[in-house]
Parts: C-alpha cells; sequence; structure tokens
C-alpha cells in the first residue's frame, strides 16, 4: 500500500513548501524591483490565476489519476490509439527524474554555500571568532562537507516516508519559516532607508504593466515559483486519497506560496534600500542586484555593517533561506525515491540511501570542477528541463489522457468546465510556449 499524506493542512504545508524555495525569496523580489514594483505584483497575480494555478492542478491531477511516480504517470496516462504518446510520456518521466537529481545536486550545493553564510554570523554574534574563518572562507573542502550536511538532512526526513517524515516536518518547518520571515520583516522596517524600500515595493508604475518584458518575466517567475515541472508535485498529488477535491487544495497551496513570496519581497526590497541608506552599492546599471549576488554579497556586506545586531539579523535570514531550500529538497528527492522503490525490489530505506549517494556524488563533482559544470546544470533544469515538462504536462492532462479524464468528462456536463477544458488544452500551453521560447532562446 502507498503512503499517503494523513490531513488536508499536511498536504498544504507540504506543498507550498515545496513551491516555496529560493526563487521566492531571491528571484521573486528582484523581479518585482526591476519591473515597475507593484505593477510587477498586479501582473504577476493575474498570472498565478491564469497560468500558474492551472499548470499546478493540471500536475497535481496527474499525479492523483495515476497514483504512481512520474515515469509510470505519464506513460499510463499517454496511452492512446498512437503508441508514440506512450514512449513520448514515459521519456518525460524519466527525465523529470534525470532533472530533479540534477536540481538537488546544485541545490544542496546552495544550501551549503547558505548553512556557511549562517553559521559564520552566529559565530560572530556568539563571540567565537576562531571557529568563524573555516565558515566564513571558502573552500572546496567546506563545500563537500557542508553539502553533505545537508543532503543528510533532506534525506534524513525523506526516509521516514510521506506522513511520518514529509508531512510531520512540514508541519514544524514552514510555521517556522513564516516566523522567521515576519519577524525579519519587523525588524528591517526600523532601519533607516526602509521606507523608501516599502514605497518601491507597494508603489506602482502603472506605465510599466504595457511592458511585454514585465509580462513574460511574470509568467516565468510565477510558473517557477510553484515548483511546477520535475514532478514533485505530481508525486504529492499521488499520495492524495483518491476522493480528494483537487481544485481547492490548488488554490490553496497556490495562495500559501503567493503570501510568502509578497512577504518575501516585503523583507528584501527595504533590505535593498537600508543597505544603500549605509553606502552599499545595489545597483547595477539601471536595475537593483539580483539573485546570487544579492544573497551572498549585498545582504552579507549590510548585516556585517549593522554590527552586533546584524550578526543576529544575518544569521537569522540564512536560516530562513535554508528552512525554505529544505522544504522544497524534501519534495523533490520523493520524485527518484518513488520511481526506485515502484520500479525495483528496493524498500525506501533503501532507496532512499541509493538516491542519496547518487546526489551527493554529483553535488561534489559540481564542487570540484564548478566552473565548466554548474551553471550548466543549473541552465539546464532551469531553462529547458522545467518549461518543457510543465509544457508536456498539459498537453497529456488536454491530448494523450482519454480514459478516466475528470476535467475532460466534466468539460460534457455545462459550458464552464469546457471553456476551463480549453483552457487548459489551449490557452496554457501557449503561453507557456512562449515562456520556453523566450527563456530558452
Amino acid at each position: 500500500m502507498r503512503d499517503s499524506f494523513h490531513t488536508r493542512i499536511g498536504f498544504v504545508l507540504a506543498a507550498a513548501g515545496s513551491a516555496i524555495g529560493l526563487g521566492n525569496i531571491w528571484g521573486f523580489p528582484s523581479q518585482v524591483a526591476n519591473h515597475g514594483g507593484a505593477a510587477f505584483l498586479i501582473v504577476y497575480l493575474l498570472v498565478v490565476v491564469v497560468l500558474a494555478v492551472p499548470a499546478l492542478y493540471t500536475e497535481l491531477s496527474l499525479g492523483h489519476a495515476a497514483q504512481a511516480n512520474p515515469v509510470k504517470a505519464l506513460s499510463s496516462l499517454s496511452t492512446t490509439a498512437q503508441p508514440l504518446t506512450a514512449i513520448s510520456g514515459k521519456t518525460m518521466g524519466y527525465l523529470n527524474v534525470i532533472g530533479a537529481i540534477l536540481m538537488l545536486s546544485f541545490y544542496h550545493l546552495v544550501a551549503a554555500w547558505m548553512l556557511a553564510e549562517g553559521f559564520t554570523f552566529l559565530l560572530t554574534a556568539l563571540h567565537l571568532p576562531a571557529m568563524t574563518p573555516w565558515f566564513a572562507d571558502a573552500s572546496t573542502m567546506r563545500d563537500i562537507i557542508l553539502l553533505l550536511v545537508f543532503v543528510a538532512l533532506t534525506f534524513g526526513i525523506v526516509i521516514n516516508g510521506v506522513q511520518q517524515g514529509i508531512e510531520r516536518w512540514s508541519r514544524r518547518l514552514m510555521p517556522l519559516l513564516i516566523v522567521l520571515l515576519v519577524g525579519l520583516i519587523a525588524y528591517m522596517s526600523t532601519l533607516p532607508g526602509s521606507a523608501d524600500g516599502f514605497r518601491a515595493y507597494l508603489v506602482p508604475d502603472f506605465s510599466a504593466m504595457w511592458n511585454a518584458d514585465l509580462l513574460i518575466s511574470a509568467m516565468g517567475q510565477a510558473f517557477f515559483s510553484l515548483s511546477i515541472g520535475l514532478g514533485g508535485m505530481m508525486i504529492y498529488g499521488s499520495y492524495l486519497k483518491k476522493d480528494t477535491r483537487i481544485g481547492r487544495l490548488t488554490w490553496s497551496v497556490a495562495a500559501l506560496d503567493t503570501i510568502v513570496a509578497f512577504l518575501a519581497g516585503l523583507l528584501i526590497i527595504p533590505a535593498l534600500y537600508v543597505a544603500m541608506a549605509q553606502g552599499l552599492s545595489v545597483t547595477e546599471g539601471e536595475q537593483l542586484i539580483g539573485e546570487g549576488r544579492l544573497i551572498f554579497q549585498v545582504l552579507p556586506d549590510l548585516f556585517t555593517q549593522l554590527g552586533y545586531a546584524g550578526a543576529w539579523l544575518g544569521f537569522g535570514f540564512f536560516a530562513l533561506l535554508s528552512i525554505a531550500a529544505l522544504t522544497s529538497t524534501i519534495a523533490t528527492a520523493e520524485v527518484p525515491i518513488a520511481y526506485a522503490i515502484e520500479t525495483h525490489p528496493l524498500n525506501r530505506r533503501q532507496a532512499a540511501r541509493i538516491i542519496a549517494t547518487i546526489i551527493a556524488v554529483i553535488g561534489c563533482t559540481l564542487v570540484i570542477w564548478f566552473e565548466p559544470l554548474f551553471n550548466w546544470v543549473v541552465t539546464y533544469v532551469t531553462q529547458f528541463q522545467l518549461p518543457l515538462s510543465g509544457l508536456f504536462y498539459f498537453i497529456v492532462l488536454g491530448w494523450f489522457w482519454q480514459r478516466s479524464n475528470r476535467v475532460r468528462e466534466l468539460a460534457a456536463t455545462s459550458w464552464r468546465y469546457r471553456l476551463l477544458f480549453w483552457h487548459l488544452r489551449l490557452f496554457c500551453p501557449l503561453l507557456l510556449a512562449w515562456v520556453f521560447v523566450d527563456v530558452a532562446l
């Protein structure tokens, strides 16, 4: 008997935890800051409703109907009169498993850097300077050891299954993440310059709303922020009971993810303006610095300038990021683990150990040969695998999946469901194809 989520709130917290990753906390605020402030927020919310929620609903529905890992699910649901559709489904399922392993490999390395930053600030706050240099100074050994620590954290949770591992820890980690986020926002709001950041974030520049670049950025961010495209949501959907109403759960997950992304903006954008008030450079050309340089250069410099309070602030910030990373890795790790259990004579403990070893080996390889490999792996997963998989999910739901397709069956009962079916079948794939072409090219 397959494991399953025990409660509705447990599923919502776990699925939202999967969606709430680094893209929400460093990607979303950067997009808002560089695309008209609240104008981007308005467009983003519309895109979430039009594209991201349907994509999330589609991935959850595929897993829920098949009750299987992505390889089996996409293969079985793609079986029609044309045998090539089943082959394409199985191929995409394998790409999901491979993409999940690659994503986990580089994600654990980024998480290792966050652990290093977090421990650096914690040791500074505790006045333990003798131990600080090992964490503060980048080295191959440091990155490998902390990467292995984070791999152990991820698989220490998933090895215990859905209810006792993923659901139990999601119910602990997600409230802690939100408390940390709100506390950091409250403290940041007391610092000079934060008021300008709040205005930049919350006051819209409506002239920017008609910019095509803003629209494509909002679509890409909305899609990526909900963790669609690597099979994690498909696996979570397969762990729901057969009589579960997917639609309501989809809205709950999307709402929680969007709220956290909004809160992240309330922290990051004012922090950038506080950094400017402290004399730090936070722009590159006409745009605010975002993503990697923001997290590992600008904000650590700001926390350092704030002295003793800044040390605790830095520790809290990188603890927040580490929790966000962990809630994402435990979801993605379930993709290759479920595949291994359901297609090979392995129990969960054996499968988890094998997958953890594979990810640790690839992750250490990325550390040792960082320059030629890291950017290639990140680009493949984020710019190719994610949008291509999401596009394929829409095609399966709208075109390949014939028998027991609940959306197709409902489409025959009323015009509202017929409109929804064609929205998922035609309009969403066209929008996502636009995103894929723009990102890929």
